[in-house]
């Protein structure tokens, strides 16, 4: 997800929490930067701040609602306003523009975490708990089992099998599971895909399911 917030302090803590909650999150500070990630990068959720130092986050809003604006991908990422601006005529305008959502500053930590799940569950079909094989994920409750037992995954671990299993059989380069696991932060270089994978594989009571696809990358075995 990206994170478009000037307050650097706030931005950072709000990025840590959510990272601590097992997303990836990239953070940008001025609408320009925004557009920038918006245009290299594909995101699933866009929390955006009303009052930016180069312009009005709404507006950035308005534009990837309607399509005006440029997005790497075919998908457009759920929108959140997270702003001080908590006049009835400023909510109206911010869900108007297009937005999902909308959270007034000062907020709990608690209620954004559940909001932000709760966006990202609306992607899902049908039901939230995820099922492929003897493999069953439950986002809301942060909880994954394997033939009824449960998985001791850390959060990057979870994350990693939520993305596997939304996606079933689909092979996804390294280059595709920094991008919506991890975030910029992820050295491209750097072996963390492979060892957070053999992590796991190691957690699974049947680690076959996720294969190595040679010279492409994983998928989760859908049978």
């Amino acid at each position: 997800m990206l994170l478009v917030e000037d307050e650097v302090d706030l931005a950072a803590a709000v990025a840590r929490g959510l990272r601590r909650e097992g997303h990836a999150v990239d953070l940008a500070y001025t609408v320009a930067d925004a557009e920038l990630k918006l245009a290299s990068n594909s995101y699933d959720l866009l929390l955006l701040d009303w009052n930016l130092p180069d312009g009005a986050g709404v507006d950035i809003c308005r534009k990837v609602a309607t399509g005006e604006m440029e997005l790497f991908g075919e998908e457009r990422p759920r929108l959140l306003m997270l702003t001080a601006r908590d006049e009835v005529e400023d909510r109206v305008l911010g869900l108007d523009s297009g937005a999902d959502d909308y959270v007034v500053k000062p907020f709990a930590f608690a209620e954004l975490a559940a909001r932000v799940r709760a966006l990202l569950r609306r992607d899902d079909v049908g039901s939230p708990i995820l099922r492929v094989g003897d493999l069953e994920l439950d986002p809301a409750r942060f909880e994954a089992r394997q033939k009824g037992n449960r998985l001791d995954l850390t959060a990057k671990e979870f994350s990693l099998l939520h993305y596997f299993m939304a996606r079933p059989g689909t092979v996804l380069s390294q280059e595709t599971l920094l991008e919506h696991v991890w975030d910029e932060m992820a050295d491209p270089f750097t072996n963390v895909v492979r060892v957070t994978i053999s992590n796991l594989r190691r957690k699974l009571a049947d680690p076959s399911v996720i294969e190595t696809v040679p010279g492409r990358g994983y998928r989760l075995v859908a049978s």
